[in-house]
């Protein structure tokens, strides 16, 4: 495992508003990797250690923060 890898992984991501973008470059992937609802962007809310993802206002995915800044592109809202 590379450092930046391992680096990724122990990432946590502090209570706030996000946009996260999928890291899967089609539907499809997103779909196989469970990341379907929130392809390819969602609005993410982190509450105490958990994500929760958004698309017009209502709740489609949720998953813990260390697993989100892990497996997708996360920015300041």
């Amino acid at each position: 495992m590379s450092s930046t890898s391992s680096k990724r992984a122990n990432e946590t991501l502090a209570n706030g508003e996000y946009w996260a973008t999928c890291r899967e470059r089609n539907e499809i992937s997103a779909a196989l990797n469970g990341h379907g609802d929130v392809f390819p962007q969602a609005r993410m809310t982190v509450i105490d250690g958990w994500a929760f993802f958004y698309r017009n206002s209502e709740e489609v995915w949720n998953c813990n923060a260390r697993y989100a800044a892990t497996n997708f592109i996360v920015q300041q809202a």
